[in-house]
């Protein structure tokens, strides 16, 4: 089988360089572009050292772009939309990794981005890219806009219970604990931000972006309170939700609505074990990997429900499942560039 070509437009970001990264393992993808304004003429291995000698390819500038089967945009809010005119004459597919095409309601983004929408007219023509929830409508698709790294890690906690209408429609907390880089994951010069590592502080009370994922996204129109937590780590997402479910339902009926929907899943583990120092869902034993750990615990006296996600907000929440979505579009096995499993310890 012949390789697809693949253009990266904002390749020294976090975004750009995990996206290169999964493309070099990919046994049906060839990287032959990746473009950074700041480091252009640069190798690549400059600003992402641990892919020294895995290529030799140089940054470029955005001017330079050549024609390609795949462009990756990884840039900065607002770009991709802005010149997207340029973008759609350069490849057959093309796949966005920030926010600019994910709502398909020009209010809701309107609502969450505190600005109209730049180009309403294209939000029909690209796909959600969550592959648990859209594989069908992503066969086949030629634009996708891949989902934000928070609202994954929560959408995916949350989806079963809500699907199956388990829930009582209640007010629904959400509490993200994010590393340093799900705050600046897809800027194209945005490689490292030293200023919001080493601390832990509430990163956004209210009003989060990702919010507007949730809302269209998820199934039903239950009260949904999210509040993001900067933490000293770089990588990793630990999602808790809390939910509470009506008289006459059990920790069993929780556990049939996660088998149900995630019985088939590559990516989705249940994490529920009851002894032993691994019993919950843990961002660090993820990192690198394409995996959402999923967990919960179950209060009998309350009925609440705490439900615990865990991904790599680069990988699972931004280039893997980019991957996984291209995959899937070209008929490819899903898995393909994504079997790496994680570290421990």
């Amino acid at each position: 089988m012949s390789k697809l070509s693949v253009a990266i437009v904002g390749g020294s970001g976090y975004a750009g360089g995990e996206f290169l990264r999964l493309a070099l393992n990919h046994p049906h993808l060839e990287v032959t572009q990746v473009t950074s304004e700041r480091n252009a003429g640069d190798p690549v291995h400059f600003v992402h050292p641990n892919l020294r000698g895995r290529t030799h390819l140089k940054f470029r500038r955005m001017a330079d772009l050549e024609a390609a089967d795949v462009l990756i945009l990884a840039l900065p809010h607002g770009n991709a939309a802005k010149h997207f005119a340029r973008f759609e004459g350069l490849a057959e597919t093309i796949i966005d990794l920030s926010a600019d095409f994910r709502i398909k309601d020009p209010e809701l983004y309107r609502k969450y981005y505190e600005e109209d929408h730049p180009a309403p007219e294209l939000l029909p023509s690209f796909v959600y890219g969550n592959p648990e929830l859209h594989r069908e409508e992503l066969r086949g698709a030629t634009r996708i806009a891949c989902a934000g790294c928070l609202a994954t890690s929560a959408i995916l906690a949350l989806y079963p219970l809500l699907k199956l209408g388990v829930p009582l429609p209640k007010d629904i907390m959400i509490t993200g604990l994010v590393g340093s880089s799900a705050a600046g994951a897809s800027g194209s010069d945005a490689s490292h931000h030293p200023e919001r590592e080493g601390s832990l502080r509430v990163y956004k009370a209210t009003g989060h972006r990702h919010h507007a994922e949730l809302t269209q996204e998820l199934p039903g129109r239950f009260p949904l309170h999210l509040t993001a937590i900067s933490t000293p780590r770089v990588r990793g997402i630990l999602t808790t939700a809390q939910v509470f479910i009506p008289d006459g339902y059990s920790e069993r009926d929780v556990w049939g609505a996660y088998r149900e929907v995630y019985a088939d899943e590559p990516f989705i583990r249940i994490v529920k074990v009851r002894k032993g120092i691994h019993r919950y869902p843990d961002p660090k034993l993820l990192d690198g990997s394409n995996f959402c750990d999923i967990g919960f615990e179950t209060d009998d006296e309350t009925g609440r429900v705490v439900i615990m996600s865990a991904i790599d907000n680069l990988v699972k929440g931004t280039a893997g499942h980019a991957l996984q979505c291209l995959n899937i579009a070209r008929g490819w096995d899903e898995t393909l560039g994504l079997e790496f499993v994680g570290l421990h310890p």
